[in-house]
């Protein structure tokens, strides 16, 4: 998925406050010329569906800027959102279009039901619901299918099994495990509840 997200350059010795006030979030964008960084912002109901339709770390997003000469592809690094009140207030943006790849979180999508689960009375354990991978800026997969119904009770699927995009690499241990079919949890009587239990009988009795 790409958004085009339209934006302008922030004004010298604007504040924040009267920014937000005005309707317009603050952003700031990186990596578009080196080390350089640029002050933006972007209108408030802008930002909404652009948090509505795309995700931090993944979506695709055409920066668009008039008052620069420059145009290209960012992700959404970062997200400030009030302490409280729970609306953004300040966006960070990385450009992606020099970059020959990039670090993203992409969703796992779960398809199956399995027969751990359905027929063997497991529970299903989800470990991960998001893969941080490296591939390159045009090949960013949306989320990655994993088939679950193959899994039997007591298996686990782990990141080094997982059947990626070609190009796409995971970053992290490859170890670590995804999903597993747990056993279902047997309730048992504490010790304290059973010698309760055992000292009514005796009273009982006598």
């Amino acid at each position: 998925m790409e958004l085009k997200v339209e934006c302008q350059k922030r004004p010298v010795g604007s504040k924040p406050k009267a920014l937000r006030r005005s309707g317009f979030i603050p952003a700031v964008l990186y990596g578009h010329n080196g080390a350089e960084s640029v002050a933006i912002t972007i209108e408030a109901k802008t930002v909404q569906q652009l948090l509505k339709d795309g995700s931090i770390n993944n979506t695709l997003i055409q920066l668009n800027i008039p008052e620069l000469p420059w145009n290209g592809k960012t992700l959404l690094r970062e997200v400030q959102t009030h302490p409280w009140k729970g609306y953004p207030y300040h966006l960070s943006f990385f450009s992606i279009s020099t970059q020959d790849s990039v670090e993203v979180e992409v969703p796992l999508d779960f398809v199956g039901e399995s027969v751990g689960v359905s027929m063997e009375g497991g529970i299903l354990d989800l470990i991960i619901s998001e893969l941080q991978v490296k591939c390159k800026p045009d090949s960013i997969p949306e989320s990655i299918k994993i088939d679950i119904s193959s899994l039997h009770l007591g298996e686990s699927l782990h990141v080094n099994e997982l059947t990626l995009p070609e190009g796409v690499v995971p970053i992290g241990e490859e170890e670590r495990v995804v999903v597993s079919i747990a056993s279902p949890r047997v309730e048992t009587k504490s010790k304290e509840t059973e010698t309760e239990t055992e000292t009514e009988t005796e009273v009982v009795t006598e």
